[in-house]
């Protein structure tokens, strides 16, 4: 039974395919499991945590295993990651449009942002990243189910799908600085998660 020294719970390592590529969130003791099976090829960024097993009856010596935050695995994935398309939840919305209101530009806390489609559902919009944008609730309200032309009530920027780096940093809040320097390598120039502006 191996049992962990340090690092809390809920800590996440990036799991990426042996080409580097993002494949997952996992948590410290699904990564034990990769190394234990000799399926971590390379390892990046800081040592997160350190796991002490049983002692080995013949040297005597204790079973340790040290997890990084960043961890490259053997095998190549099924899915091509370029094609897939991030799921669309609110708090990854909300992230990506940096909690600004697409209507009137102001910035807010979650609590007080909705999800807005351009294309209302009242006229076939349908709930895909490029018809939602994010809007405070007066907006919402005020634009109703009518498109932005009808309301009179621009779009202050546009929507986009996120790419997979975006992706992953808009899955987890709790992204330690070497995952995010290694996942802001691949953003886009234009990524609203890069730049210190909306564009």
């Amino acid at each position: 039974m191996l049992v962990s020294i340090f690092m809390e719970v809920r800590l996440k390592v990036l799991k990426l395919s042996a080409q580097g590529l993002p494949q997952s969130w996992i948590s410290l003791e699904q990564a034990v499991l990769h190394y234990a099976a000799g399926e971590v090829r390379w390892e990046a960024g800081a040592q997160v945590a350190l796991f002490r097993g049983g002692h080995n009856a013949r040297t005597g010596e204790q079973s340790t295993i040290t997890v990084n935050s960043i961890i490259g695995t053997r095998g190549v994935p099924n899915i091509n990651p370029f094609d897939l398309i991030p799921g669309l939840t609110n708090g990854k919305l909300f992230a990506r449009d940096r909690n600004v209101c697409a209507y009137c530009g102001s910035h807010f806390h979650e609590d007080e942002l909705t999800r807005e489609h351009i294309i209302p559902f009242a006229q076939q919009g349908v709930d895909i990243w490029m018809n939602v944008v994010t809007a405070c609730r007066a907006c919402n309200h005020r634009k109703s189910s009518r498109t932005p032309e009808q309301a009179r009530m621009p779009l202050l920027y546009t929507p986009y799908v996120p790419s997979l780096w975006e992706d992953f940093i808009l899955r987890n809040r709790r992204i330690l600085v070497d995952q995010m320097e290694f996942l802001s390598r691949g953003l886009p120039k234009s990524s609203r998660l890069y730049t210190s502006e909306l564009q």
